[in-house]
């Protein structure tokens, strides 16, 4: 069988990268932008850095802020309306994954019309969307170069993925010094979204020679800088290294899809409107640990990379070693240690649950569960 990579045409990355992008978007010849960011970003005068790049470059623009935490149904269809209300021909998503995932949305709609709930799925689009330019402000979702994109269905209380290789941006822009000011804890959720890209994808059915070297890397740089970037947010080699972390970890994802973790985390952001970061985080060693039975060798691998000591350990006890590292930073970075904390009640379970097996992630997770298995992560991670 056959393997595929993804990712943007052209990536500019580190110091300046915003700079050097806003003479490349005026390159294009593109004739007006449609900003798509969230109200905090234009509020504190974030997205300020990002017009003021494209007035020097004399590029116009249109600015939709609506966008929520997690984006929605409605979000993306108001963002299609003003879009061709201002006579847009592309889009500027700014900010972390919920800006760029609605602009992905917003695009793929604007190129092939109809409802974005038409595309919930693998590669449903006929049409590549119209041209997106993804200018990230977060270490953690890696949504500025991924085929994945993901809208909450506000009418059935549900996180569809769509995987599509059209929603693939034009240009990717990671500047460490948009993610200077990011909070402390949006730094760690954010990181530790990025883990669980990294660690899910290395596990994955799908994983690849060139998927697992982007894993481990990425592993590597969350495990000795994360705790840096949460400490002293202006950190500027952690902040370089977390960005470079979550490419990578999104050049493996990308590629090997993901697994349980993602498919279940789903369901708690879509039921209970939950930060994605923190989801993963709590939900990652339960799933690993479930995964352990199949892969332990795989998951030795990632205690290795994370700095563990692992030589004459069998790969049962490497990967106890990976859960309990996993662990290990979640606490140092204040990661609640359970989902009650953030609201998930146990009569929930089924639902999410069922939820949970229909969602695409899980199709590559190399232990495939019972509805009772996923039922008892769920608990486990309460």
């Amino acid at each position: 069988m056959s393997h595929t990579f993804y990712m943007p045409s052209i990536n500019v990355m580190d110091k300046h990268a915003l700079v050097d992008a806003g003479e490349m978007i005026k390159g294009y010849g593109f004739k007006k932008a449609l900003i798509v960011t969230d109200k905090v970003l234009d509020d504190i005068g974030i997205v300020k850095k990002l017009t003021d790049v494209l007035d020097t470059n004399h590029v116009p623009y249109a600015i939709f802020n609506e966008t929520k935490p997690n984006p929605t149904v409605t979000n993306v269809h108001d963002g299609v309306d003003l879009l061709k209300a201002e006579n847009c021909d592309f889009v500027i998503s700014f900010g972390g994954g919920s800006p760029h995932d609605c602009a992905k949305g917003i695009a793929l709609v604007a190129a092939n019309g109809g409802n974005i709930k038409d595309y919930e799925g693998m590669h449903k689009s006929k049409k590549p969307q119209i041209p997106l330019i993804a200018v990230n402000t977060t270490a953690g979702t890696a949504s500025e170069m991924t085929i994945f994109c993901i809208i909450t269905d506000e009418e059935r209380h549900v996180k569809m993925a769509i995987v599509d290789k059209h929603v693939t941006p034009l240009l990717a822009v990671n500047d460490p010094a948009l993610m200077m000011d990011m909070p402390k804890s949006l730094t760690a959720a954010t990181g530790m979204d990025a883990l669980t890209h990294a660690v899910e994808a290395y596990v994955s059915t799908a994983a690849t020679p060139i998927t697992d070297a982007c894993a481990l890397k990425a592993i590597t740089l969350i495990a000795n800088n994360l705790k840096k970037a949460v400490a002293d947010g202006h950190h500027e080699e952690a902040r370089t290294n977390m960005a470079y972390a979550e490419f990578l970890a999104g050049m493996a994802f990308n590629n090997a899809s993901l697994g349980y973790v993602h498919a279940m985390a789903h369901q708690l952001g879509g039921f209970y409107d939950l930060p994605h970061g923190v989801c993963n985080a709590i939900l990652l060693p339960h799933v690993q640990r479930y995964n352990a039975q199949v892969v332990p060798e795989r998951l030795r691998d990632v205690a290795e990379a994370m700095g563990v000591k692992i030589e004459g350990l069998s790969p049962e006890e490497g990967a106890n070693k990976a859960l309990e590292a996993i662990e290990t930073l979640s606490k140092a970075i204040n990661i609640p240690s359970g989902l009650r904390e953030l609201g998930a009640k146990e009569e929930d379970l089924p639902t999410l649950t069922m939820n949970a097996l229909k969602d695409a992630c899980g199709l590559t997770n190399p232990k495939q569960a019972t509805h009772e298995d996923i039922m008892e992560i769920f608990r486990k991670a309460l």
